[in-house]
């Protein structure tokens, strides 16, 4: 193995601590992403943007800073992506729209700032369909991005970008943002972790609104390890966001728990969905390995059913028509057909009928607790399906079959209802045409470090049946 390839397959804590020790330098760290940006990036479309000489002058500063004997943040020299979503001053951010083609930040999004503090160098943006709207990542201004253990498949979206670029070794660790799934969807589907933090733990300052109770941002990572580390340099309070948890986040560079006492609630389907084979046998397997452990697994009934879908959809319907209504009153031919329907759909909602939905939530936030009685956390996949084809869209998913089941994609959107429970997402095994799953781990209230405790408990004791090299793409594009 080359000494590039080496610095690519570390973790983020790995390669941070290899250029603290002088053993490699930030400059080398960078050009190693840059190269394999350079290398996959013509066949899977996963960064809009690269920023090659902003990099290397940062990561020419941050090796006089070590030579000077300055004090080295956590992730000093380590490369990070951040979606096209995501504000950086005097760098173009489209949010995947035509009509955003050429919008300039003035200042920086919190999560950015609060990396740079920490020490990451932005290499680049990362690819999102319009306005964040989809589980595929099929943009009108930047195309479609692709997965890369099946280029013929989907990432899944919205942050498909920023999973490609972590899967591929491009960077260790991308930031991405999650109103319905966006951070677990496409970690799942790249088999790589993806954390839908509590509500307010990373400040969000993107939207319009701070009153926004859906929205959260997250990393994107290669291990739990990482994605606490990200929450680390990440995490609030700031007035920046009247929601940001005044609680720190409590990571001391460790996730090793005893797992006898653990509790788990179980659901394969979450009571209604039609699960493919594949990902159920790897949820339970992965039930399972808690066992072998020493954890206490049980099957439980959740006695949900697809109204709480429902219930989310007018959220997003609204939350679409509230944000980006004007961008349809100006180009409204410029943007995807499926984010007008939203936004003329969101239009006809009514406030009551908004407000109500509250009550929905409420029953539903109410059976959860009592389902969750006595457990520590809930399992179950992050989707029910694998990555499906890029010819497919979010319209060929979630109809009812005859036999009652809901044929759905993701099974993430209920937990964004209830945002102040983390959602983690870790690789479970993979499906017969060789693409990843997810086991998603839904915890109590703002109890971070429980699901990232328990995701890599997983971690270690499914590791072996995890690891496998990601297919490798030429410059040409081709694999």
């Amino acid at each position: 193995m080359s000494h590039t390839e080496q610095i690519l397959a570390c973790s983020a804590g790995e390669l941070a601590a290899l250029i603290r020790a002088g053993e490699v330098s930030p400059l080398e760290s960078i050009d190693a992403s840059l190269q394999r940006i350079e290398e996959i990036n013509p066949a899977l479309n996963a960064f809009t943007a690269i920023y090659r000489e902003d990099a290397r002058r940062e990561a020419l500063a941050a090796q006089a800073r070590l030579r000077a004997g300055e004090p080295a943040g956590p992730l000093l020299g380590v490369p990070v992506a951040i979606k096209d979503m995501t504000p950086i001053k005097g760098k173009v951010t489209t949010l995947g729209s035509r009509a955003f083609e050429h919008h300039v930040p003035d200042k920086d999004a919190w999560v950015v700032t609060a990396l740079r503090k920490s020490g990451a160098i932005i290499v680049g943006k990362t690819t999102t369909p319009e306005f964040a709207h989809s589980s595929f990542t099929h943009s009108p201004l930047a195309g479609v991005t692709r997965n890369p253990w099946d280029p013929s498949r989907t990432p899944g979206g919205s942050s498909g970008g920023s999973a490609v670029a972590v899967a591929t070794g491009a960077v260790p660790l991308a930031e991405g943002t999650d109103m319905g799934g966006s951070i677990r969807i496409p970690a799942a589907l790249c088999g790589v972790v993806g954390l839908k933090p509590s509500l307010g733990r990373v400040p969000l300052d993107i939207l319009p609104s701070t009153f926004d109770d859906i929205s959260h941002m997250g990393p994107l990572a290669r291990s739990c390890e990482d994605a606490a580390l990200f929450l680390s340099v990440t995490q609030g309070p700031d007035d920046c966001d009247i929601q940001s948890i005044p609680a720190p986040f409590d990571y001391r560079g460790t996730l090793d728990i005893d797992p006898r006492p653990l509790r788990i609630a179980l659901s394969p389907d979450l009571g209604f969905y039609a699960v493919d084979e594949a990902v159920e046998r790897n949820t339970r397997a992965a039930a399972e390995c808690l066992r072998q452990a020493g954890a206490t697994v049980e099957a439980v009934d959740l006695n949900w059913s697809t109204d709480i879908l429902a219930v989310w959809m007018d959220y997003w319907r609204v939350f679409m028509a509230a944000y980006y209504g004007s961008a349809y009153d100006r180009q409204a031919q410029a943007l995807d057909p499926a984010v007008r329907a939203l936004i003329e759909q969101g239009r006809t909602i009514s406030a009551v009928h908004y407000k109500q939905l509250e009550i929905e939530r409420t029953r539903f936030w109410h059976g959860f607790c009592r389902s969750l009685q006595g457990y520590d956390a809930l399992i179950c996949p992050t989707t029910a399906v694998p990555a499906p084809s890029l010819e497919l869209n979010d319209r060929d998913f979630g109809r009812t079959g005859p036999d009652g089941r809901y044929a759905g994609l993701d099974m993430t959107s209920p937990f964004n209802l209830i945002g102040q429970c983390p959602a983690l997402s870790v690789p479970s095994g993979w499906s017969p045409s060789g693409c990843p799953t997810g086991l998603q781990i839904i915890g109590r209230r703002h109890a971070d470090l429980d699901v990232l405790r328990i995701g890599a408990l997983l971690e270690k004791h499914l590791g072996a049946d995890l690891r496998r090299p990601v297919p490798r793409f030429s410059a040409d594009g081709r694999a």
